[in-house]
């Protein structure tokens, strides 16, 4: 079952308000608990800040070019000087992008 963000959130803050265990919730409303408790794993590392980069994403540096990021049919160039000037920026966008 595919899930979108939005609906993860919702089904997070329902458990939230439920008051019951991670497994009892999820088992309650037909989610696999193990599934659940990676939802609520990835968003604790997204409130925390960090944010897991999945097997995907191969980010490689070519000699002097850059540091390219893809993933699937896209494909990131970001180039040495840009990258060492504004990392954070660039690091903050790729953030909000998951």
């Amino acid at each position: 079952m595919k899930v979108s963000r939005e609906e993860k959130a919702m089904w997070l803050e329902g458990w939230k308000q439920s008051g019951k265990s991670v497994w009892a919730y999820a088992k309650g409303n037909g989610l696999l608990p193990q599934t659940f408790y990676n939802w609520i794993k990835r968003e604790d590392q997204r409130a925390s800040g960090f944010v897991e980069i999945p097997k995907q994403i191969k980010p490689r540096i070519e000699k002097a070019q850059g540091i390219i990021i893809e993933r699937g049919d896209i494909k990131i160039h970001i180039p040495v000087s840009i990258w060492e000037e504004d990392s954070k920026a660039i690091l903050e966008v790729l953030k909000a992008t998951q």
